[in-house]
């Protein structure tokens, strides 16, 4: 049998059994690639030759074992829309172990799809194609957009059915995270009254994430700052690109702050506050503008776990809990501003900002795309807004065009340099529901033709390729789609 050059790590599995199930994922019939990112695989610094493989499909697909590891189950708790859900873990997914890259950065090497587990509650455990696609796809445009996120290896068919509202393909997708600790796995052991497990987990993270505060006497209070702080960073970056998680339960959001389980998420088309996709959000919870709030709800949960080993006085733990999370609100405001006035190609200023808000006010007033109406301003020249604004018409635009015109002028920056901030942080492709949906449509039938031009565009997301200009479009009434679904 052929033998990775480097076995996976088990950092994870070395923590106490209560962390976890030792669970082996479930053989499949007839595995197939569907996609192997050479490109990840290569930055994690895996052999090729083993993982793309006869073994690697097979070990990927859950019908073998690397030597020397042992697949695990997460255990972790969590609120779902606010309700407390004790027990929830890995239901379908298993983790094989670690690998490093050349940085030293530890990686977890994770099976979706893969199988029962003991946290599966009366689930078969198994994934369908179009969620399998769907997140190997929007988590690399993800990252190719510059947002923290769960990487995706591999997309493999089983060959097998699984039964949803109707049978569909089964499929299985490999996923690469720095960690998959959420907030959820505090709350497991919080609400167990498992303190020194707290204390263990904490010590986890400071060694995979935070490693500068090994050894500090006040690393727990520093790493609950952190986590909110990266969580802040995060949620700007969704907002700034409009992106919509569609189910930030605390068991969903990862204590790295990267974007973890995609599900029903979607971007939005053209602009409104309160656009909701997830069929499973009927009461808009999740929706665009609420994402801010409800991360800092997850991240109150978050502190409450924290209390414990905050501090030995209880009012001393309290007071540092609210401190850090008082931190949110500023750290998230100052990201979020920065990059909406760096998208009309602005520094900050209060003045700067009510322009940008003006803008997403003119866009969700005459119901204009986010994407390609944010795009559009790096075309224009300032000094030129009668010449060049006909993608601007209505009633508002002409005076808000010459206001942004007028505070171009203070801009001690070029217009070169100014377009080309517009242009690196306003994307030209975003994966569009509807283009996704027909992506999925097709694989379902065999054809993963469109599955690899996405993956391929999505590479390159801010750059002018006129022969994808297609997938820039947005969707027709006809094509818009409503509701997004979790695939569970």
């Amino acid at each position: 049998m052929d033998i990775p050059t480097a076995p996976l790590g088990q950092s994870f599995a070395t923590l106490p059994d209560r962390f976890f199930a030792p669970v082996a994922p479930s053989p499949v019939t007839a595995p197939a690639w569907m996609s192997f990112n050479q490109q990840l695989a290569a930055e994690l610094g895996l052999d090729l030759d083993y993982w793309q493989g006869e073994e690697g499909l097979h070990v990927l697909a859950g019908n073998k074992i690397v030597p020397q590891s042992q697949p695990v189950a997460m255990a972790y708790a969590g609120h779902q829309f606010g309700n407390w859900v004790p027990q929830l873990g890995d239901g379908r997914a298993h983790i094989l172990g670690d690998v490093t890259n050349a940085s030293g950065q530890v990686f977890d090497l994770q099976l979706k799809g893969s199988g029962p587990t003991p946290f599966s509650r009366n689930g078969d455990g198994r994934a369908a194609i179009g969620p399998v696609l769907r997140e190997y796809v929007m988590s690399e445009a993800m990252h190719h957009l510059g947002v923290p996120t769960t990487r995706a290896l591999a997309a493999i068919s089983t060959g097998e059915r699984v039964q949803r509202e109707t049978g569909l393909p089964g499929a299985i997708i490999t996923r690469i995270a720095t960690s998959f600790v959420r907030v959820g796995t505090f709350q497991y052991f919080m609400a167990r009254g498992e303190h020194e497990a707290l204390a263990q987990l904490a010590d986890f993270v400071i060694q995979r994430h935070y490693p500068a505060l090994e050894g500090d006497a006040h690393k727990y209070p520093k790493l609950l700052e952190a986590i909110i702080a990266r969580q802040a960073e995060l949620i700007a970056k969704w907002q700034l690109i409009g992106f919509i998680h569609g189910v930030m339960n605390t068991d969903n959001m990862a204590v790295s702050g990267e974007t973890i389980d995609y599900g029903p998420c979607a971007f939005m088309d053209h602009y409104h506050p309160e656009t909701v996709f997830s069929s499973i959000d009927e009461f808009g919870r999740y929706a665009y503008h609420n994402q801010p709030r409800i991360a800092r709800w997850n991240l109150g949960v978050l502190a409450q776990c924290f209390l414990p080993i905050l501090h030995d006085n209880e009012d001393a733990a309290v007071q540092l809990a609210q401190d850090a999370i008082n931190e949110f609100a500023p750290l998230y405001d100052q990201a979020f501003q920065t990059g909406l006035c760096r998208k009309i190609g602005l520094r900050f200023t209060k003045d700067n900002m009510a322009l940008a808000v003006a803008f997403l006010d003119l866009l969700q007033k005459h119901n204009q795309d986010f994407t390609n109406s944010f795009r559009a301003l790096a075309t224009l020249d300032p000094a030129e807004i009668e010449v060049n604004s006909n993608r601007f018409e209505g009633e508002g635009w002409r005076d808000w065009l010459g206001k942004w015109a007028a505070a171009h002028d203070n801009e001690d920056a070029s217009l070169a340099a100014r377009q080309d901030m517009m242009r690196t942080c306003n994307p030209r492709f975003i994966p569009r529901n509807h283009v996704m949906e027909r992506m999925i449509e097709e694989a379902k039938g065999g054809d993963l033709s469109l599955f690899n031009t996405l993956n391929q565009v999505y590479q390159r997301p801010y750059d002018d390729q006129p022969e994808f200009d297609d997938f820039t479009a947005p969707p027709t009434n006809e094509e818009r789609v409503l509701r997004t679904f979790c695939g569970t």
